[in-house]
């Protein structure tokens, strides 16, 4: 490590191999915790490069433990994080009213590193048992079109960086990484980014896999579509900016998606609005990003029938009962 350090301190980046190589060696435990602080603290001086990315994404993935849902065309809504917002959890609840809807969804992420609650802090939180087992994963998904992906017991290198991301509490390339490495290899990914210049590199890598995908910018810099300002959203075909009207029919207040101070509140603001008492704005925010999810898969040929579709599973109930059952098959 000692080498590569004073070659990344020379202000030079890592050629794919030299990256795949270091994650791999990362993932057996061959680096103590003050190396890879000074390696994680490396990428936040810079950008990472597209060479360095996918070498970081090879390696995790070779390393991973696989998941094979065949025939299941599954779904996955992610945020990078490391916006500096603090959202309530809107990917997680997304998940569950497009799992509602009908599609199923296998879920991807990990403990909050730069924010308060992050997709496993809720979970865990709302009585979700964390898993590999491929048979037991398949049945959640079988019986609510819905499982949880805990990062850390697929991924042996995040869990040795866990400790250390939390410390830091700051956005880390680890945040990128996340949504590139979902074991299940979801045919639709939806990925929330906090700039433009991730933007354009997520474009690229997903552009070279076979997969739908959706890129979300919210311009005043939310990881999400935040309906605060207009969006930008890239697919495979294009870009386009839509306003908080298009999207959600609103445009709403920072504050008016905010996660609390602590998981638990995380939790409480996610159940309210799953049992239908949110407010218009938390409302109108986990439907139009639902909604976009739904709108990349064939069963819907525009936004407003998606919108209309996430809707009625938030309204319905169909979102909690996704949850509810979920949550039975645990115990």
């Amino acid at each position: 490590m000692k080498q590569t350090l004073n070659y990344l301190f020379e202000h030079k980046t890592l050629s794919r191999e030299h990256a795949r190589q270091i994650l791999l060696d990362l993932g057996r435990g061959a680096f103590n915790e003050h190396e890879l602080s000074a390696f994680m603290t490396v990428y936040l001086m810079r950008t990472i490069t597209i060479e360095e990315l996918m070498g970081f994404r090879d390696a995790l993935l070779e390393l991973c433990v696989p998941i094979d849902f065949e025939e299941r065309k599954v779904m996955d809504i992610v945020g990078t994080g490391g916006d500096g917002k603090n959202t309530f959890n809107i990917s997680t609840l997304s998940c569950f009213i497009v799992a509602g809807a009908g599609q199923p969804v296998a879920k991807h992420g990990s403990y909050g590193a730069s924010s308060i609650s992050g997709a496993s802090n809720l979970m865990e939180s709302l009585g979700y048992k964390f898993k590999n087992d491929q048979e037991k994963l398949r049945q959640e998904l079988d019986e609510t079109n819905m499982c949880f992906l805990h990062a850390p017991v697929f991924h042996p290198a995040l869990k040795a960086v866990g400790p250390i991301r939390k410390n830091l509490r700051v956005r880390t390339f680890f945040n990128m990484l996340g949504p590139m490495v979902n074991p299940s290899s979801p045919a639709f990914q939806m990925v929330g980014v906090y700039n433009l210049e991730i933007a354009r590199i997520y474009n690229y890598l997903l552009q070279g896999q076979n997969r739908n995908f959706s890129i979300v910018h919210s311009l005043d810099g939310y990881d999400e579509i935040s309906l605060t300002s207009d969006v930008k959203v890239i697919t495979e075909d294009g870009e386009k900016i839509y306003t908080p009207e298009q999207l959600g029919g609103m445009q709403i207040d920072g504050n008016e998606i905010w996660g609390g101070e602590t998981v638990a509140d995380a939790a409480a603001i996610f159940m309210r609005i799953l049992k239908g008492e949110g407010t218009a704005a938390q409302n109108a925010v986990v439907t139009a990003n639902a909604a976009m999810g739904l709108f990349m898969t064939p069963a819907y040929s525009d936004y407003p029938t998606a919108f209309a579709a996430a809707k009625e599973s938030l309204e319905s109930g169909k979102a909690l009962q996704t949850l509810q059952s979920l949550i039975s098959i645990q115990s």
